[in-house]
């Protein structure tokens, strides 16, 4: 069901997020910021670079199909970790596959040697109230310069493994 994603997987998972991404945010950010945002994390070059370093991106297939993903890596040392992203196809939502995608991630970061990760969400994200439900907590918050004038408003979670 699970399985480490490979420079080979770029393309799915620029296919998920060209889904999930827009989907997640259109009533949040403006179409061009969900352009910009998508451009920034999702191109190849994007997706490329963080394969090829030390962020790790696992797959969830259901029914013979990738249909959702999870990104996490180290923060500065081996026993601070981040979770990048977790995203699933929208008729994928709302099933169970998403406690499952973050129950995998924090396996691996365990397995890891992690011993507390972190997330951004942004203040507004209906996924706040899930991460919560998920044993996270609000550490803090921020607004966060990415270009162009635009910023992430986020809550910055945090969760002991």
């Amino acid at each position: 069901m699970f399985r480490k994603a490979t420079a080979d997987d770029i393309a799915v998972i620029r296919e998920i997020a060209g889904e999930a991404f827009p989907a997640t945010y259109a009533s949040i950010l403006t179409k061009e910021q969900i352009d910009y945002m998508m451009e920034w994390m999702y191109s190849e070059e994007a997706l490329r670079k963080e394969l090829d370093g030390d962020v790790i991106y696992l797959l969830l297939e259901t029914d013979g199909k990738a249909t959702g993903y999870v990104s996490f890596g180290p923060e500065g040392d081996s026993v601070h970790y981040h979770l990048h992203k977790i995203y699933l196809l929208p008729d994928r939502q709302g099933l169970g596959y998403g406690k499952l995608l973050f129950a995998e991630a924090e396996n691996e970061m365990r397995r890891l040697g992690a011993e507390v990760f972190e997330l951004n969400v942004n203040r507004y994200n209906k996924a706040l109230e899930f991460y919560l439900h998920m044993g996270m907590q609000i550490d803090r918050s921020g607004d966060f310069d990415i270009g162009c004038g635009f910023y992430m408003n986020d809550y910055i979670l945090r969760k002991s493994l």
